[in-house]
Protein backbone atom coordinates (compact mmCIF):
# COMPACT_ATOMS: atom_id res chain seq x y z
CA UNK A 1 0.00 0.00 0.00
CA UNK A 2 0.79 3.66 -0.77
CA UNK A 3 1.57 6.08 2.01
CA UNK A 4 -0.57 9.40 2.90
CA UNK A 5 0.27 12.57 0.68
CA UNK A 6 2.58 15.01 2.82
CA UNK A 7 0.23 17.92 1.41
CA UNK A 8 -2.80 18.21 -0.10
CA UNK A 9 -3.75 21.06 -2.65
CA UNK A 10 -7.58 20.25 -3.27
CA UNK A 11 -10.03 18.21 -1.39
CA UNK A 12 -10.72 14.72 -2.93
CA UNK A 13 -13.83 13.90 -4.36
CA UNK A 14 -13.88 10.82 -1.65
CA UNK A 15 -12.10 9.51 1.30
CA UNK A 16 -13.18 6.01 1.98
CA UNK A 17 -12.83 4.49 5.06
CA UNK A 18 -11.98 1.03 5.79
CA UNK A 19 -10.93 -1.78 2.96
CA UNK A 20 -13.23 -4.82 2.82
CA UNK A 21 -15.40 -5.49 0.13
CA UNK A 22 -17.70 -2.70 0.24
CA UNK A 23 -15.07 0.06 0.68
CA UNK A 24 -12.39 -1.72 -2.12
CA UNK A 25 -15.48 -2.04 -4.69
CA UNK A 26 -16.48 1.92 -3.74
CA UNK A 27 -12.41 2.61 -4.82
CA UNK A 28 -12.84 0.88 -7.75
CA UNK A 29 -16.03 2.32 -9.10
CA UNK A 30 -14.57 6.03 -8.18
CA UNK A 31 -11.39 5.11 -9.62
CA UNK A 32 -12.55 4.04 -12.95
CA UNK A 33 -14.99 7.05 -12.95
CA UNK A 34 -11.96 9.25 -12.94
CA UNK A 35 -12.56 10.73 -9.10
CA UNK A 36 -9.99 11.78 -6.68
CA UNK A 37 -9.99 8.94 -3.97
CA UNK A 38 -8.04 7.63 -1.13
CA UNK A 39 -9.24 4.14 0.88
CA UNK A 40 -7.64 3.99 4.10
CA UNK A 41 -7.35 0.74 5.34
CA UNK A 42 -7.03 -0.37 9.45
CA UNK A 43 -6.64 -3.87 7.91
CA UNK A 44 -9.90 -5.41 10.30
CA UNK A 45 -11.83 -6.83 7.91
CA UNK A 46 -14.28 -9.32 8.66
CA UNK A 47 -14.12 -11.19 5.47
CA UNK A 48 -10.48 -11.71 6.01
CA UNK A 49 -11.62 -14.30 8.38
CA UNK A 50 -13.66 -16.54 5.63
CA UNK A 51 -11.31 -19.76 4.96
CA UNK A 52 -13.41 -20.58 2.60
CA UNK A 53 -17.14 -19.35 0.98
CA UNK A 54 -18.89 -21.32 -1.68
CA UNK A 55 -21.99 -18.80 -2.18
CA UNK A 56 -19.93 -15.71 -3.77
CA UNK A 57 -21.29 -15.51 -7.54
CA UNK A 58 -18.46 -17.19 -9.75
CA UNK A 59 -16.63 -18.94 -7.72
CA UNK A 60 -18.47 -22.33 -7.63
CA UNK A 61 -15.33 -23.96 -6.23
CA UNK A 62 -15.16 -21.34 -3.17
CA UNK A 63 -13.19 -18.40 -2.27
CA UNK A 64 -11.32 -17.54 0.82
CA UNK A 65 -11.69 -14.38 1.97
CA UNK A 66 -8.67 -13.20 2.06
CA UNK A 67 -8.11 -13.77 -1.43
CA UNK A 68 -11.50 -11.82 -1.95
CA UNK A 69 -9.65 -8.89 -0.84
CA UNK A 70 -6.25 -9.49 -2.35
CA UNK A 71 -7.92 -9.88 -5.43
CA UNK A 72 -9.97 -6.93 -4.86
CA UNK A 73 -7.09 -4.65 -4.05
CA UNK A 74 -5.20 -5.64 -7.14
CA UNK A 75 -8.20 -4.16 -9.02
CA UNK A 76 -8.29 -1.18 -7.67
CA UNK A 77 -4.33 -0.63 -8.12
CA UNK A 78 -4.98 -1.30 -11.62
CA UNK A 79 -6.96 0.96 -12.08
CA UNK A 80 -5.06 3.92 -10.37
CA UNK A 81 -6.79 3.95 -6.92
CA UNK A 82 -4.95 5.03 -3.81
CA UNK A 83 -5.11 2.95 -1.11
CA UNK A 84 -3.26 3.25 2.42
CA UNK A 85 -2.69 1.44 5.70
CA UNK A 86 -4.20 3.33 8.51
CA UNK A 87 -6.73 4.47 10.87
CA UNK A 88 -8.95 7.62 10.69
CA UNK A 89 -9.21 8.80 14.58
CA UNK A 90 -10.90 11.67 13.82
CA UNK A 91 -13.33 12.68 11.25
CA UNK A 92 -15.31 16.27 10.97
CA UNK A 93 -17.54 18.31 9.10
CA UNK A 94 -15.91 21.64 7.68
CA UNK A 95 -16.95 23.69 4.99
CA UNK A 96 -17.50 22.13 1.78
CA UNK A 97 -16.88 18.66 3.16
CA UNK A 98 -14.46 16.76 5.77
CA UNK A 99 -12.09 16.77 7.14
CA UNK A 100 -10.20 13.35 8.77
CA UNK A 101 -6.95 12.56 10.85
CA UNK A 102 -4.73 9.74 9.99
CA UNK A 103 -2.91 7.46 12.03
CA UNK A 104 -0.59 5.19 10.31
CA UNK A 105 0.67 1.44 11.43
CA UNK A 106 4.17 3.12 12.49
CA UNK A 107 2.03 5.85 14.81
CA UNK A 108 2.96 8.81 12.34
CA UNK A 109 0.05 11.39 12.15
CA UNK A 110 0.42 12.61 8.64
CA UNK A 111 -1.11 15.92 7.95
CA UNK A 112 -4.90 15.84 8.01
CA UNK A 113 -7.30 14.62 4.67
CA UNK A 114 -9.88 16.80 3.45
CA UNK A 115 -12.75 15.31 0.71
CA UNK A 116 -15.83 16.63 -0.26
CA UNK A 117 -18.01 13.06 0.54
CA UNK A 118 -16.57 10.22 2.68
CA UNK A 119 -17.80 6.48 2.21
CA UNK A 120 -17.60 4.40 5.51
CA UNK A 121 -16.78 1.16 5.00
CA UNK A 122 -15.93 0.25 8.55
CA UNK A 123 -17.77 -3.00 9.19
CA UNK A 124 -18.09 -4.70 12.42
CA UNK A 125 -15.95 -6.73 14.86
CA UNK A 126 -17.69 -10.28 16.23
CA UNK A 127 -18.14 -11.08 19.64
CA UNK A 128 -15.80 -13.69 20.18
CA UNK A 129 -16.52 -16.88 22.05
CA UNK A 130 -14.16 -18.28 24.43
CA UNK A 131 -12.61 -21.26 22.52
CA UNK A 132 -8.80 -21.99 22.74
CA UNK A 133 -7.18 -21.43 19.45
CA UNK A 134 -9.83 -19.57 17.61
CA UNK A 135 -8.35 -18.66 14.59
CA UNK A 136 -7.19 -22.49 14.08
CA UNK A 137 -10.31 -23.25 14.56
CA UNK A 138 -12.26 -20.53 12.68
CA UNK A 139 -9.79 -21.93 9.62
CA UNK A 140 -10.72 -25.26 9.82
CA UNK A 141 -14.56 -24.40 9.93
CA UNK A 142 -15.10 -25.72 13.50
CA UNK A 143 -16.52 -22.18 14.40
CA UNK A 144 -18.76 -20.31 11.91
CA UNK A 145 -20.45 -16.92 12.33
CA UNK A 146 -22.54 -16.75 9.30
CA UNK A 147 -25.47 -19.92 8.32
CA UNK A 148 -26.07 -17.72 5.36
CA UNK A 149 -23.09 -17.78 3.89
CA UNK A 150 -21.56 -21.82 5.13
CA UNK A 151 -24.88 -23.29 6.78
CA UNK A 152 -24.91 -25.42 3.68
CA UNK A 153 -21.96 -27.18 4.19
CA UNK A 154 -23.27 -28.47 7.63
CA UNK A 155 -26.40 -29.49 6.15
CA UNK A 156 -27.61 -32.34 7.94
CA UNK A 157 -24.70 -32.19 10.75
CA UNK A 158 -24.99 -31.83 14.59
CA UNK A 159 -24.35 -28.29 15.01
CA UNK A 160 -24.62 -25.78 18.05
CA UNK A 161 -25.53 -22.29 18.31
CA UNK A 162 -23.95 -20.07 21.39
CA UNK A 163 -25.53 -17.89 22.29
CA UNK A 164 -28.82 -16.31 23.82
CA UNK A 165 -31.88 -13.77 23.10
CA UNK A 166 -33.30 -12.90 20.39
CA UNK A 167 -30.26 -13.40 17.89
CA UNK A 168 -29.31 -17.07 19.42
CA UNK A 169 -32.52 -17.99 19.15
CA UNK A 170 -33.02 -16.77 15.88
CA UNK A 171 -29.91 -18.17 14.40
CA UNK A 172 -30.70 -21.70 15.56
CA UNK A 173 -34.44 -21.43 14.12
CA UNK A 174 -32.67 -20.28 10.87
CA UNK A 175 -30.39 -23.00 10.91
CA UNK A 176 -32.98 -25.79 11.97
CA UNK A 177 -35.96 -24.74 9.60
CA UNK A 178 -33.00 -24.75 7.06
CA UNK A 179 -29.98 -26.90 6.88
CA UNK A 180 -30.36 -29.51 9.83
CA UNK A 181 -32.82 -31.08 12.26
CA UNK A 182 -30.12 -31.38 14.69
CA UNK A 183 -29.40 -27.76 16.57
CA UNK A 184 -28.56 -27.16 20.09
CA UNK A 185 -28.56 -24.02 21.64
CA UNK A 186 -26.08 -23.00 24.52
CA UNK A 187 -27.66 -20.37 26.11
CA UNK A 188 -24.80 -19.81 28.75
CA UNK A 189 -26.57 -20.10 31.78
CA UNK A 190 -29.13 -17.19 30.50
CA UNK A 191 -32.38 -19.45 30.50
CA UNK A 192 -34.73 -18.68 27.96
CA UNK A 193 -38.70 -17.69 28.76
CA UNK A 194 -41.82 -19.74 28.14
CA UNK A 195 -42.30 -18.32 24.69
CA UNK A 196 -38.85 -18.35 23.52
CA UNK A 197 -38.88 -22.11 24.92
CA UNK A 198 -42.22 -22.96 22.99
CA UNK A 199 -40.84 -21.53 19.68
CA UNK A 200 -37.54 -24.00 20.13
CA UNK A 201 -39.34 -27.09 20.92
CA UNK A 202 -41.99 -26.02 17.96
CA UNK A 203 -38.12 -26.10 15.82
CA UNK A 204 -36.91 -29.21 17.50
CA UNK A 205 -34.18 -27.03 19.07
CA UNK A 206 -32.45 -28.59 21.85
CA UNK A 207 -31.22 -26.35 24.62
CA UNK A 208 -28.58 -26.44 27.27
CA UNK A 209 -29.04 -23.61 29.21
CA UNK A 210 -26.93 -24.16 32.26
CA UNK A 211 -23.24 -22.21 32.12
CA UNK A 212 -21.11 -23.76 30.21
CA UNK A 213 -17.28 -24.82 31.54
CA UNK A 214 -15.33 -25.54 28.53
CA UNK A 215 -15.37 -25.63 24.65
CA UNK A 216 -12.43 -27.73 23.26
CA UNK A 217 -11.63 -29.58 19.81
CA UNK A 218 -12.03 -33.55 20.34
CA UNK A 219 -11.50 -35.51 16.78
CA UNK A 220 -11.91 -33.02 14.69
CA UNK A 221 -15.17 -32.29 17.17
CA UNK A 222 -16.66 -29.23 18.86
CA UNK A 223 -16.73 -30.43 22.56
CA UNK A 224 -18.88 -28.45 25.14
CA UNK A 225 -19.18 -29.46 28.80
CA UNK A 226 -21.24 -27.52 31.32
CA UNK A 227 -20.91 -27.15 35.05
CA UNK A 228 -24.91 -28.64 35.86
CA UNK A 229 -24.03 -32.25 35.52
CA UNK A 230 -20.72 -32.86 34.14
CA UNK A 231 -22.21 -33.37 30.61
CA UNK A 232 -20.22 -33.70 27.52
CA UNK A 233 -22.00 -32.71 24.12
CA UNK A 234 -20.44 -33.12 20.51
CA UNK A 235 -21.30 -31.02 17.24
CA UNK A 236 -19.74 -30.90 13.91
CA UNK A 237 -19.88 -27.11 14.07
CA UNK A 238 -20.71 -24.33 16.92
CA UNK A 239 -22.27 -20.98 15.45
CA UNK A 240 -21.45 -18.33 17.16
CA UNK A 241 -24.29 -15.55 17.81
CA UNK A 242 -22.92 -13.59 20.47
CA UNK A 243 -23.35 -10.56 18.31
CA UNK A 244 -21.63 -7.81 17.05
CA UNK A 245 -19.63 -4.25 18.04
CA UNK A 246 -20.33 -2.15 14.73
CA UNK A 247 -17.80 0.18 13.91
CA UNK A 248 -19.77 2.95 13.64
CA UNK A 249 -18.40 5.58 15.87
CA UNK A 250 -17.04 8.41 13.02
CA UNK A 251 -20.87 8.75 11.68
CA UNK A 252 -22.12 8.74 15.27
CA UNK A 253 -20.25 11.69 16.48
CA UNK A 254 -21.05 13.17 13.46
CA UNK A 255 -24.64 13.22 14.22
CA UNK A 256 -25.44 10.00 11.71
CA UNK A 257 -28.79 7.98 12.26
CA UNK A 258 -28.41 4.85 13.55
CA UNK A 259 -30.48 2.28 15.36
CA UNK A 260 -30.18 1.18 18.64
CA UNK A 261 -27.09 -1.64 17.89
CA UNK A 262 -25.43 1.06 16.28
CA UNK A 263 -25.76 0.09 12.77
CA UNK A 264 -25.60 3.62 10.40
CA UNK A 265 -29.55 4.01 8.56
CA UNK A 266 -29.13 4.95 4.77
CA UNK A 267 -31.35 5.28 2.03
CA UNK A 268 -31.57 3.71 -1.84
CA UNK A 269 -28.33 5.65 -2.43
CA UNK A 270 -26.45 4.62 0.89
CA UNK A 271 -26.71 7.89 2.01
CA UNK A 272 -26.64 8.71 5.62
CA UNK A 273 -28.44 11.56 7.54
CA UNK A 274 -25.00 13.96 7.49
CA UNK A 275 -24.89 15.07 3.88
CA UNK A 276 -21.99 14.12 1.99
CA UNK A 277 -21.37 11.27 4.32
CA UNK A 278 -22.32 7.60 2.54
CA UNK A 279 -22.07 4.02 4.33
CA UNK A 280 -21.56 0.45 3.11
CA UNK A 281 -21.35 -3.16 4.28
CA UNK A 282 -21.84 -4.79 7.68
CA UNK A 283 -21.65 -0.82 9.24
CA UNK A 284 -25.35 -0.38 7.75
CA UNK A 285 -28.53 -1.88 9.09
CA UNK A 286 -29.40 -4.69 6.78
CA UNK A 287 -28.19 -8.64 5.49
CA UNK A 288 -24.92 -8.92 6.34
CA UNK A 289 -23.15 -10.00 3.30
CA UNK A 290 -19.92 -9.76 1.10
CA UNK A 291 -21.98 -9.04 -1.99
CA UNK A 292 -24.27 -7.18 -0.08
CA UNK A 293 -21.11 -4.84 0.94
CA UNK A 294 -19.93 -5.17 -2.59
CA UNK A 295 -23.10 -3.67 -3.78
CA UNK A 296 -23.33 -1.04 -1.47
CA UNK A 297 -19.82 -0.03 -2.22
CA UNK A 298 -20.95 0.46 -5.92
CA UNK A 299 -24.34 2.26 -5.33
CA UNK A 300 -22.60 4.80 -2.99
CA UNK A 301 -19.75 5.16 -5.76
CA UNK A 302 -22.07 5.76 -8.85
CA UNK A 303 -24.16 8.73 -6.38
CA UNK A 304 -20.73 9.92 -5.13
CA UNK A 305 -19.57 10.39 -8.56
CA UNK A 306 -22.83 11.97 -10.20
CA UNK A 307 -23.38 14.55 -7.08
CA UNK A 308 -19.57 15.51 -8.07
CA UNK A 309 -21.18 17.39 -10.45
CA UNK A 310 -23.13 19.14 -8.23
CA UNK A 311 -22.32 22.37 -5.63
CA UNK A 312 -21.54 20.81 -1.79
CA UNK A 313 -24.37 21.82 0.65
CA UNK A 314 -21.99 24.77 2.08
CA UNK A 315 -22.04 26.15 -1.54
CA UNK A 316 -25.43 25.35 -2.34
CA UNK A 317 -26.24 27.34 0.33
CA UNK A 318 -27.62 24.23 2.35
CA UNK A 319 -29.68 22.61 -0.22
CA UNK A 320 -27.36 19.74 -1.73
Amino acid sequence: MQQPGSSQTEPLDCLIVGGGPGGLTGALYLARFGRSALLVDAGRSRAGWIPVSHNIPLFADGISGAEILSRQRAHVARYGGRMVAGDITHLARIPGGFRAAIRTPDGNSPDPVEARHVLLATGAEDVEPDFPDLPDAIRRGLVRYCPICDGYEARNQRIAVIGHGARGLGEAEFLARTYTPDVTLLTLGCPLGAHEQGRARRHGIALVQEPVTRIDVEDDRITVLNTADGARHRFAVLYSALGLTLRSGLAVDLGAEHDDAGAIVVDAHNRTSVPGLYAAGGVVRGLDQVVVAMAHGAVAATDIHNRCALPTEDEAGGTA
